[in-house]
């Protein structure tokens, strides 16, 4: 099967690409028709998603499957500005998925939270779950985020535990499962910038399945 990589860029460039790697293995491509192509930390952790760290008016309502969950294993910072940061990818990140499961590669949450770059790739990731006729399923796992920011800018890495997600294909009402693998382990970088609305919204990003740095 093809377990979701989330938005994978190949550099923290002006182009954006999709890496869908296989779960059999550590490089190889999906085949078939039912493949889908295409901080400073301190000491309190969230193990569920954060509210926005900032009032920002218009924010997006977060509505996801029951069958999907995020946990966020990362600690505030006690700086505001970072700490927004974490709490606005968090919304980031949940966006897309509801995206998929909504159909819509356009989504206007997840368009409220990525620009650019990120914005791109993000539309074709989903627009590849749509075509398939899947959505993503499980438990996701967030955790070491490391973030630097000012007042206009912001970096920010952190891992992704991906062993309890799978693909649901809807046509056939199929969860496709596999164990988990070196693979199953991403190390994220982001790029984010404020919006004119306030909130902390990805441009780019960057993914390296299999890191080191992020395996169990």
């Amino acid at each position: 099967m093809t377990r979701p990589l989330r938005l994978t860029t190949v550099a923290l460039s002006a182009t954006a690409a999709l890496l869908l790697t296989s779960c059999g293995s550590d490089d190889e491509p999906s085949k078939g028709d039912d493949k889908i192509a295409g901080a400073d930390q301190g000491s309190e952790k969230s193990s569920s998603p954060s509210e926005p760290a900032e009032a920002v008016a218009d924010r997006p309502k977060i509505e996801l499957p029951s069958d999907v969950s995020f946990t966020f294993d990362w600690a505030k910072t006690g700086d505001k500005t970072k700490d927004a940061v974490l709490a606005d990818r968090e919304q980031a990140i949940q966006t897309v998925d509801m995206a998929i499961a909504e159909k819509d590669p356009v989504h206007k949450a997840m368009r409220f939270y990525h620009e650019g770059d990120a914005a791109a790739a993000a539309q074709k990731y989903i627009q590849a779950y749509v075509k398939a006729q899947a959505r993503t399923t499980g438990a996701y796992r967030y955790f070491d985020a490391t973030v630097t920011a000012d007042g206009a800018g912001a970096a920010l890495t952190y891992c992704e535990d991906q062993s309890k997600v799978y693909d649901k294909y809807l046509k056939k009402d199929k969860i496709e499962k596999s164990p988990a693998t070196k693979n199953s382990y991403v190390l994220y970088a982001a790029e984010l910038r404020k919006s004119k609305a306030g909130a902390w919204v990805t441009t780019k990003l960057n993914a390296t399945r299999g890191s080191d740095k992020c395996q169990p």
